[in-house]
């Protein structure tokens, strides 16, 4: 396109172009009609492109006009299918969002089958959940697949990265997005960005009087996102830039692709508004039933588990909401008749972790002692767990020390039940069993070997002052200790119990100090609300000891996590440097006789 053309070239007059190069003149007032300008406007637009040679006295276009066409056309397509789809509890626990079923056929069969009626046949697909589940869309499309193998850990900022090549005159498509209608063409003018046509609170983008999208606060009513764009030749190398800049940021790894086209105005992007009765963006369970509720993948075994357990139909499972996701299991919140419940889904590799017949016996023991939240059923097969929500809580804050003084209150409360079951925690055994899930990959940390070994050193001072053993949580972390008012009476809810076993009831105190991240005078702090009578020398060294022990155990543990694709950050490491740092306390004053 030469500069002249280039400078007149708005969006009017592109849509104008593309109108009569699609369809045959009749007269202004159908242009006007189906390119949504006005009368007066179509007459002046005309005359331009026909000054600029682009159409013909007629209103065919010229040679020139048809390569102008040519060149902003679409010649490929990236459709973004690499997410978890943390929100589609429980259906992702078994399929991608891009392959539910919506009116007999999959979201991303339908969105292929019209980009090829556009005459698209050169499609990316980016996966990485389940990306195994895509493979047969290469023999049956033609496509290609871009393996995310990040997904767990960055948002589809980095899927589209990965696709970077190939951005030129490309729809870049989210998987989620149902249409009514075919929103691709053989021919597209410029660079536009799809949204919805009515003004909403926390919308995202305002379009000025240029029909240009731009960003705007949250706070500021605006139009909602829907997702599907087009990055013309123009466009393309900014937005290509932009992704290799970005993409090397971890601010940015949880960040939308999106989100840096308006970051600046250098790319200039157009408004695409469609009517919110013609598209579903699905993202939840119920998005899903509310778009097609005879949908095979509503079926889900953890919504018949609930519906039966409640004694309802499926329709009455409603309100579905993802719960943060936790370290071992993923949880939503759900409604049934006026009430609301909480669904256990156990994570990867949970199965590994944790035995979900000693967890049951665990309960079955609880039951009635006031002690943990309502279970109202529990599956020793699978994990699945159902409870009752404990309306208007919170989690302890570690760094309050009335929290602190309440929590250690209650599980000495707990404790001094002195509670019984079969099986036992033994965290030396533990740590050998989760090292040997890593499938003979070592240890990211060059020192383990010399680690693990100081930590073993430390089992015959544990023996000699260890409690007789009782039933003890284990996992007995800030975010287990449940605060609630009930009846205006405060309560505290010790919940989680999955790794719960026989073992030295101090082994909880360790737990609850490595999890919070405590440094050497909060532990003593904890310690000392604990035994409020005062704590035996020989008993916080022991704690310091266990403090070490659990350090490892759950180091080892991140590592097995780490090897599934989920990461844990700063918790992992600061696991590790518990097994060293507690090591070298407790050695001082074997050595010295003294606490230092």
């Amino acid at each position: 396109m030469n500069k002249k053309i280039k400078k007149f070239m708005n969006k009017r007059e592109c849509d104008i172009l593309k109108y009569l190069d699609e369809n045959s003149f009749v007269n202004q007032r159908t242009v006007a009609e189906k390119t949504g300008c006005a009368v007066g406007m179509v007459n002046q637009t005309l005359k331009l492109l026909e000054d600029c040679d682009l159409i013909n006295a007629d209103k065919t276009l010229t040679e020139k006009g048809r390569e102008t066409v040519r060149r902003t056309s679409p010649k490929r397509a990236i459709i973004l299918a690499a997410g978890f789809g943390m929100r589609m509890v429980p259906i992702n626990m078994s399929v991608p969002k891009a392959l539910l079923e919506v009116r007999g056929e999959t979201i991303i069969e339908r969105i292929i089958k019209q980009l090829h009626e556009a005459g698209i046949t050169e499609i990316y697909v980016v996966a990485g959940f389940m990306m195994e589940r895509f493979e047969y869309l290469i023999d049956e499309y033609g496509v290609e697949i871009i393996v995310n193998s990040e997904y767990a850990l960055k948002n589809n900022l980095h899927s589209l990265y990965l696709a970077r090549d190939y951005l030129e005159n490309a729809y870049v498509i989210p998987c989620n997005v149902w249409t009514d209608f075919n929103p691709y063409s053989k021919n597209e003018m410029y660079s536009w960005y799809m949204i919805d046509d009515k003004l909403g609170t926390h919308g995202y983008f305002w379009v000025n009087r240029k029909q240009e999208v731009m960003k705007l606060p949250d706070i500021v009513p605006g139009f909602h996102k829907i997702g599907i764009s087009y990055i013309g030749p123009d466009e393309a190398p900014l937005v290509r830039e932009r992704l290799e800049k970005y993409d090397s940021y971890p601010s940015y790894d949880t960040r939308s692709w999106d989100e840096i086209l308006f970051e600046q105005k250098s790319v200039t992007v157009y408004a695409r508004k469609i009517s919110n009765d013609d598209f579903a963006v699905i993202n939840t369970y119920e998005q899903l039933r509310e778009l097609d509720s005879g949908s095979n993948h509503l079926k889900t075994e953890a919504i018949t588990i609930a519906a039966e357990t409640l004694d309802a139909s499926p329709s009455e499972i409603t309100d579905i909401e993802i719960l943060k996701k936790g370290m071992t299991n993923r949880s939503f919140l759900f409604s049934c008749r006026d009430k609301r419940y909480i669904m256990r889904i156990p994570g990867e590799g949970t199965d590994q972790l944790v035995n979900r017949r000693e967890e049951a016996a665990v309960y079955r023991v609880l039951k009635g002692k006031g002690i943990c939240d309502n279970i109202i059923y529990i599956n020793p097969d699978n994990g699945y767990k159902i409870t009752e929500y404990i309306e208007n809580s919170h989690a302890s804050n570690p760094m309050n020390v009335l929290d602190v003084h309440d929590c250690m209150k209650r599980l000495r409360e707990f404790h001094n039940l002195r509670l019984k079951v079969d099986h036992t925690f033994e965290i030396f055994g533990k740590i050998n069993f989760y090292e040997s899930l890593w499938d003979g990959k070592p240890s990211v940390y060059r020192d383990y070997s010399q680690t693990k070994e100081n930590v073993f050193s430390l089992k015959p001072y544990i023996d000699e002052h260890a409690k007789a053993y009782a039933l003890t949580h284990v996992d007995a972390v800030p975010d287990n200790f449940l605060f609630s008012n009930e009846n205006l009476k405060k309560q505290i809810h010790i919940i989680d119990w999955e790794y719960a076993g026989m073992q030295d009831q101090d082994v909880d105190l360790a737990m609850f100090c490595i999890y919070a991240m405590y440094d050497r005078k909060h532990v003593d702090k904890l310690i000392d609300a604990y035994y409020t009578e005062g704590c035996l020398e020989e008993t916080r060294v022991k704690i310091y000891c266990y403090i070490a022990c659990c350090g490892l155990l759950w180091s080892n543990w991140c590592e097995y996590k780490r090897n599934l694709g989920v990461d844990f950050g700063e918790y992992a490491l600061r696991q590790y440097r518990y097994a060293k740092e507690y090591y070298r306390i407790v050695m001082n004053y074997l050595e010295e006789g003294e606490i230092k």
